[in-house]
């Protein structure tokens, strides 16, 4: 094979990211590639850049190898005696999992040997200071024989003898979804076994040689899979969703999806060194960050700037300055944050401050903090105590307000810091640093360097207001550093594009700018009675269907809102979270002013007062006093901490909106100087959290505000530019397969504008990419801009209903898995056209069909999870179920229930109503399990009970029946195993091990042979699982009912 020179353009010594890549010209393989064959190619590349291949198959020669190459790192040969002992206590050491090892890797990899005579000596695992001084090597097909059953991987990385990356491969053609799935069987089934070395991996990459992606081996709450069943360890094993992984690019944004490229780049020992050893975060919730690519560029291209400033001594001027463009949503912060710790490796720089906006330094972005500089960042308001930081050495990080640090320099004029090398790192550039902090900034500080960070910037296009001679975000930090748009970024599937719905309120000319039209006049007509009813009805009407309600998903609950709000600021309070099952998204509404905001208030609830007490909604509302309050085209800060010049009928009027809330929540807040802040910050938790279903909001919330579960904007209010996009991306951040889109639901003429703030913050054809198609190309289809047809849903469903007519089941194996790939393509269909007026009525699919083929798709589904038989293993790696997307059409015992009461209103005559229960039963992944308690219920019903009441009598005397009868059967202790269920159903899930489980058990004689106390506590653990799994989704919380 001919050797490939690979022509990286622009690379410097440091650049993790090349600047520009250029795969060179070689002679082209059109010949048909083989697995096998892609991965000899990757391992002949990996060697021609400089890595060791080593014939390493199983965990023998992976131990002796790891403990040559840790005594070359370290100069030291071990005796057979340390390494025993050193090997056992510090690298695979019983009871450590996943996290265990990475939190090794991350922050602990110094470990302390002690000696055979006595002496301490410091072992690194990894050296972060000289990344060139650590060893790589490449091993294939490494097999494992211990696990739950026998696994061959494909291609791993050494690093200094352990295995740090993993690299999952299929052939060309086939999709990386394969190799995903693999992964997560491995992590199920074998990484974990014998010592558990693969299980400090911490990136994966998965390829079919045409696309290549990357990910961490944490990832986040919502999609960790609690335990592995079976087997001979009780771990917790990640499951990690493919919506979190990654591709890698060059320093302009360029996608290098084939392998040859990726590898050329990524697995550089440069890059790859790099990326392992200074940009990943491991964050407070114990959850890996690898850094994607336009987040290492914009690190590195911020620390240059200040090597070239401080060499060339142009400290104190534009030169030592710059900013970061990256879109709303791309993890600007993190990526601030990084550079902004890294910057204090530089020996010349005295001090570092990230500067944030007071209403973003919470809690837990203080905890995140802390994990750098203990003590770095405090909740409080006092400026005595920056004070006091800036005048520490040790203190090389400080984090602060923008309030306080301008506080600061009126309060101090004379303090030290201002003659010192002090980086500034300004989070939310956009909206904190033009005008007199900017001034003051530049006046008192003598040897700066200060840097910007924005999804929005200002540009001449988008200026507004009077903002002196500082008029563009250029103007303000100089050059800028690095750029990675909106479009980059959906792009890349790293934020949701865009569904906008217009709904036309009254009649208006178009395209008149907003200085021309909306003025006093125009605001009353908009705020009329009568607009502000139908308004409010239309979102009352559609919000279910916008937010998606009939979803549902698991997603880890804050579990004491309030409580967490008191200890506010308090570092060593530790929140608790629970897993929930939530139904939907939740919503804000962007309204034009405070007049606006209490006027849709009220109609709310007068609306909402003539509907039945569980179709009313959760609506809440926040503002305080705004310079911009009725102009509403800039998104202009409101005070979070006060409603002070406030007048007295809106403070009124806020003060009896917030004593609805108390009633809601169970709160104890007002407008007061000492309780509003805390009702902000209790709004936000709850809007986080999906306990609030619509927050209606002035400008209060619509910049910097992240939740995941919000998925819709209704907006009755005019934004521009940077104002518009920042609203919008409040609702793009990705959670999981049911949320496909940030839905805008626009009240007002603003799609001019959105095209408008589109171009200036994507590029001309922005639209194409960050706003959805019309619902009639996604239901019939229709022709790209290179002449391709795409298939709509209509073609799909037609070609569903001849692969599997509706009633029958596939039969065959190829036909299972072309029926499971069809339908999960109906499903995702379903997911994104529900959220569309029409499709309820257009849909070609009836209710019944849709039962009938998810019971089929569940039956296969639960077939492939649990089937054990040779080559039938291998079929499941190869299939993709969309489970998630099952609950879009789930049922719940709600509707079970009534479909029982008509039963029972028949006198149990109705055979198609006892049709329509069964089938809606065996359609729901979450009732099937429960369907033999169900039918039990339905014959032990009486005459002429109530069927609610007595279904809650009947579920409580079975779960208690059948947990002592459990209990019985296992011979576990009563009082314990009552007092563990009950905490189980307190918190949401099952306890996995330690303490609680082990105080349940029999008297297990230690010392029998026979005895095998560890399968007794899985196979315990398995039946309180399923116990717990049965009965949870009813009881509310509770075991005692």
């Amino acid at each position: 094979m001919t050797e490939m020179q690979y022509n990286i353009l622009s690379e410097n010594n440091t650049s993790t990211v090349v600047a520009h890549y250029e795969r060179p010209a070689m002679v082209a393989d059109d010949g048909y590639q083989t697995e096998a064959d892609l991965e000899r190619s990757f391992i002949e590349q990996l060697q021609r850049q400089g890595y060791e291949y080593a014939q390493i198959h199983n965990e023998d020669e992976l131990i002796s190898n790891l403990r040559v190459k840790l005594e070359e790192l370290n100069n030291y040969h071990f005796t057979d005696n340390e390494w025993s002992r050193f090997f056992k206590t510090e690298i695979a050491s019983e009871g450590k999992g996943i996290i265990d090892k990475t939190r090794t890797i991350q922050t602990d990899f110094v470990k302390t040997l002690k000696c055979d005579n006595g002496e301490e000596k410091n072992i690194y695992l990894i050296k972060k200071d000289d990344v060139h001084a650590n060893r790589t090597q490449v091993i294939n097909q490494y097999e494992v024989w211990n696990g739950q059953r026998p696994n061959r991987y494909d291609v791993s990385i050494l690093v200094n003898g352990l295995p740090l990356v993993h690299i999952e491969l299929k052939k060309r053609g086939v999709s990386i979804k394969e190799a995903f799935n693999q992964i997560n069987r491995y992590g199920r089934e074998s990484f974990w076994a014998g010592n558990g070395l693969f299980e400090y991996v911490q990136i994966f990459v998965v390829s079919n040689g045409t696309q290549t992606k990357y990910y961490s081996n944490t990832t986040r709450d919502s999609h960790i899979n609690e335990i592995r069943k079976g087997g001979n360890k009780n771990k917790p094993k990640t499951s990690n969703s493919f919506e979190f992984t990654s591709y890698w690019a060059d320093a302009s944004n360029q996608v290098l999806n084939d392998l040859v490229d990726f590898t050329a780049t990524f697995f550089s020992r440069h890059t790859l060194l790099n990326v392992l050893t200074r940009f990943c975060v491991l964050t407070e919730q114990d959850l890996l960050l690898v850094m994607r690519p336009y987040q290492i560029a914009a690190t590195e291209a911020l620390l240059n700037q200040i090597e070239r400033a401080h060499n060339m001594r142009r400290q104190g001027t534009i030169d030592a300055c710059g900013y970061v463009w990256h879109t709303t949503g791309s993890g600007k912060t993190l990526t601030s944050f990084k550079a902004a710790q890294l910057a204090t490796k530089y020996d010349f720089i005295d001090k570092v401050v990230f500067v944030v906006d007071r209403k973003d330094l919470d809690y837990q972005t203080m905890k995140e903090y802390d994990r750098f500089q203990k003590g770095a960042a405090n909740g409080n308001t006092s400026t005595k105590i920056l004070e006091g930081q800036l005048k520490n050495p040790k203190c090389k990080i400080v984090i602060t307000t923008i309030q306080k640090l301008t506080s600061l320099i009126k309060r101090f004029p004379t303090h030290e810091i201002f003659g010192k090398n002090v980086v500034m790192v300004f989070d939310e550039c956009h909206r904190s640093q033009f005008g007199d902090m900017h001034a003051a900034i530049v006046k008192k500080f003598k040897k700066y360097y200060i840097f910007g960070f924005t999804g929005t910037p200002i540009f001449a296009e988008n200026v507004t207001g009077n903002r002196g001679n500082l008029r563009t975000t250029d103007d303000v930090f100089g050059r800028r550093l690095h750029t990675y748009t909106i479009v980059d970024a959906i792009r890349d599937h790293n934020v949701l594009p865009f569904r906008m719905t217009y709904v036309s309120t009254m009649k208006s000319k178009k395209n008149i700018e907003n200085t021309q039209v909306w003025d006093i006049e125009r605001e009353k007509a908009l705020m009329s009675a009568k607009r502000i009813g139908n308004v409010t009805s239309y979102i009352l009407e559609h919000y279910a269907q916008q937010t998606k309600q009939a979803s549902s998903y698991i997603f880890k609950q804050l579990n004491d809102v309030a409580d967490v709000v008191k200890h506010y600021g308090e570092k060593d309070y530790e929140e608790v979270r629970k897993k929930a099952r939530l139904s939907g998204f939740n919503s804000m509404f962007a309204v034009q002013s405070i007049e606006a905001a209490k006027l849709y208030y009220n109609e709310f609830q007068r609306q909402m007062a003539e509907l039945p007490e569980n179709k009313r909604l959760k609506i809440a509302t926040i503002f305080s006093y705004g310079v911009n309050d009725e102009v509403g085209e800039e998104i202009e800060d409101e005070d979070s901490d006060s409603t002070a010049g406030m007048d007295e009928s809106s403070r009124d009027f806020l003060e009896r909106a917030i004593e609805d809330y108390n009633k809601m929540f169970s709160t104890n807040y007002d407008t007061s100087a000492d309780k509003f802040p805390n009702y902000y910050k209790d709004v936000s938790l709850r809007m986080k959290n999906r306990e609030i279903d619509i927050l209606i909001v002035v400008n209060m919330f619509l910049t910097g505000f992240d939740a995941t579960t919000l998925n819709t904007l209704w907006v009755d209010k005019n934004l521009r530019y940077h104002g518009l996009i920042q609203s919008y991306s409040r609702t793009n951040r990705i959670l999981n397969t049911l949320k496909n889109a940030g839905n805008i639901v626009c009240f007002r003429n603003l799609e001019d504008q959105t095209n408008k703030a589109l171009s200036l913050f994507g590029d001309a054809d922005a639209k194409a990419t960050v706003i959805l198609r019309p619902f009639e190309d996604y239901f019939n289809g229709y022709t790209d801009e290179t002449g391709k047809h795409v298939k709509g849903y209509v073609e799909y469903v037609v070609e569903l209903k001849v692969l599997v007519p509706p009633g029958t089941i596939p039969v065959g194996e190829q036909k299972e898995r072309d029926f499971i790939k069809l339908f999960g393509t109906v499903l995702r269909f379903i997911n994104l056209l529900s959220c569309f007026d029409q499709f309820a009525e257009l849909n070609p699919l009836t209710a019944r069909e849709i039962q009938d083929y998810t019971s089929v798709y569940i039956d296969l589904h639960d077939y492939y999870r649990t089937h054990k038989d040779g080559d039938k293993t291998n079929v499941n790696d190869d299939i993709e179920f969309e489970m998630e997307l099952v609950k879009q059409v789930e049922v719940n015992i709600d509707y079970i229930l009534y479909l029982v009461k008509q039963y029972h209103d028949s006198h149990c005559q109705d055979s198609e109503i006892h049709i329509r229960i069964v089938k809606s039963i065996e359609s729901s992944a979450d009732l099937r399990d429960k369907k033999e308690l169900i039918e039990r219920f339905i014959e032990s019903m009486t005459a002429t009970g109530d069927v609610y009441e007595e279904w809650q009598t009947y579920l409580n005397e079975q779960k208690k029946a059948e947990f002592a009868e459990l209990v019985a059967e296992e011979h576990l202790k009563s009082d314990k195993a009552i007092e563990f269920i009950e905490m189980a159903f307190t918190r949401g899930y099952v306890p996995e091990g330690g303490l609680e489980l082990n105080n349940i058990m029999p008297p297990i004689n230690p010392f029998d042979p026979n005895a095998n106390r560890q399968g007794k506590v899985e196979h315990v653990l398995d039946r309180l699982k399923s116990f717990f799994t049965k009965y949870f989704g009813f009881a509310n919380g509770k075991f005692n009912d």
